[in-house]
């Protein structure tokens, strides 16, 4: 059996570059933006780092074989299709023509095949897929196929999705890094390049728009679509005081703010030139993460032990206010309005709260009073407000807690270290996951089991695995929404992390800047400024 999977956009949704508004592009062209990200790029190398930040500097100078549309569904971006063959094991691709990257080099079926290797090594998604595949070889320049031990009818999906890690296309000899090790040249292919030289970590990230680039002819739609890039040049501009972020965007000397924070929404709204915009209708899951290589965290009883005490109220009341439009409790192991979001073993954490069972359930777990180092980064303010909050619990719990605060850059650094605290490891920390990571297993790296090779905190759990790859297999929505309630009792009982309640994120900009594509993150593609 052989079937075409060529996965191009529909004619409705074509926009031929002959209709393009070329006088409006023209004005736009030459003009900068500034922005102000939401922390510091640190770590650009988005396979090495799965913080958000990377990931956004990643699609501003990379591109993807596949990319989701608005409907979460993988459309072809550096593709031109696929076609399947052999009852779904093997899988041809083929590159559309005009690809280069920024150094002048043109994109080659060598470059893909290594940048998908050294993504599987990392990515969970990607891990599944390399242990269904048997080979992988590119047939010339354009074209390389994937021969699989197995089908594996999400590939399309993996390779797409926009979810830590994403599977970006990287020169060869880049590809070729370590997965372990950050890479240290940053040339794509994607519709602006980034300034190395300029960069200043901590401070400043500035980008060009990259000539050569060749957008799809279709309208954008989400990460999947036509990447037109209108400015000659792009800042990040990291500004830590939320105070001076909120005078930038009302002044004028920036145009768009990820991430104002929430007592700043009320001044923004009223402030004249200024848009407060809410482009995110998927939000992000607080969490709580713990280090489960040493003691304590390493007990599941305590892990368990503290369930109880969990009010998600409370994290979403520090972080953004408890705007009930803005925050969302009762949150489970999946993105709330997601397919597999479920209530199994909810009442865990929605049942009254009981401090006191608590502690004595922390008293019978073993726990011998080890220090606790709970680190937090203090120019991250939703972050740092869930840090707070849930160093203060366990303390009320009788944990013996050393509250870190550090930059996000540090502490990006500091949770990839596996040794024990006296040689700068950690015990436990809060952090943001996009909905969109969340909404099934396939890159829901809190729940993964993989140990050492997983997301920081290094959960091994072979149950944990066994549902994750039933859910790979499942033959339809049904059984993976009863696998997905098996996860969520799973995660009740082993508790590798605490989901915190979710919550939204508001842009704040300048009424001059238009055409930003509605997304849970922000894209620089098709954004312009008008006079």
């Amino acid at each position: 059996m052989r079937r075409r999977a060529f996965l191009a956009g529909a004619a409705a949704t074509t926009l031929s570059a002959s209709v393009l508004p070329r006088p409006a592009i023209a004005q736009a062209a030459g003009k900068t933006l500034k922005f102000i990200p939401e922390g510091n790029l640190q770590n650009p190398d988005p396979i090495w780092s799965t913080t958000t930040v990377a990931r956004n500097f990643g699609y501003m100078i990379w591109d993807t074989l596949y990319g989701w549309d608005a409907k979460l569904s993988p459309r072809p971006q550096m593709c031109e299709g696929h076609e399947i063959a052999d009852n779904g094991l093997t899988w041809r691709f083929r590159l559309r023509e005009g690809l280069k990257f920024h150094d002048g080099t043109k994109v080659r079926a060598a470059d893909c095949l290594a940048s998908i290797q050294r993504w599987m090594k990392r990515d969970g998604f990607g891990q599944r897929l390399e242990a269904s595949l048997n080979e992988m070889t590119a047939t010339d320049d354009r074209e390389f196929v994937l021969r699989l031990k197995k089908p594996f009818p999400l590939l399309a999906h993996g390779l797409g999705k926009p979810t830590a890690n994403v599977c970006f296309i990287m020169p060869e000899r880049i590809a070729r890094t370590d997965p372990y090790k950050q890479i240290d040249e940053y040339v794509g292919s994607g519709p602006y390049a980034f300034n190395r030289g300029e960069w200043v970590p901590g401070a400043l990230a500035t980008f060009r728009r990259f000539a050569d680039y060749v957008p799809r002819e279709e309208t954008p739609d989400f990460v999947a679509g036509g990447k037109p890039a209108y400015f000659e040049r792009i800042e990040w501009n990291v500004i830590t005081d939320a105070a001076t972020s909120s005078a930038a965007i009302q002044s004028g000397e920036e145009d768009w703010w990820q991430s104002p924070t929430v007592d700043l929404l009320p001044l923004l709204r009223k402030a004249r030139n200024v848009v407060v915009e809410q482009l995110d209708e998927i939000g992000v899951v607080g969490v709580m993460r713990f280090n489960m290589l040493h003691p304590p965290f390493d007990n599941v009883k305590l892990r368990r032990a503290i369930l109880p005490a969990i009010n998600q109220a409370d994290f979403m009341n520090a972080a953004m206010g408890g705007d009930p439009e803005l925050t969302r409790i009762g949150v489970g192991v999946f993105t709330p309005g997601s397919p597999l979001a479920n209530a199994a073993g909810l009442e865990t954490l929605t049942g009254p709260r009981d401090l006191a069972l608590a502690k004595r359930l922390v008293a019978e777990s073993g726990y011998k009073g080890e220090k606790i180092v709970f680190i937090t980064p203090s120019d991250y303010p939703v972050l740092n407000a869930e840090c707070l909050i849930g160093a203060d619990l366990l303390s009320k719990l009788g944990l013996n807690v050393d509250l870190q605060s550090m930059d996000w850059g540090t502490m990006i650094q500091r949770r990839g270290n596996k040794d024990t605290i006296d040689k700068g490891g950690w015990s436990a920390f809060c952090t943001g996951w996009e909905g969109l990571n969340l909404v099934d297993p396939g890159a829901h790296y809190p729940i993964m089991g993989t140990g050492e090779k997983g997301w920081f905190g290094w959960f091994s759990s072979p149950r944990m695995e066994e549902l994750r790859s039933a859910w790979f297999d499942a033959p339809d929505l049904v059984s993976q929404k009863k696998i997905a309630e098996e996860i969520q009792l799973a995660v009740w009982d082993e508790a590798p992390y605490y989901p915190l309640g979710q919550w939204l994120q508001p842009i704040a900009r300048r009424t001059t800047i238009e055409g930003i594509v509605k997304a849970p993150f922000p894209l620089f593609w098709n954004v312009r400024k008008t006079s």
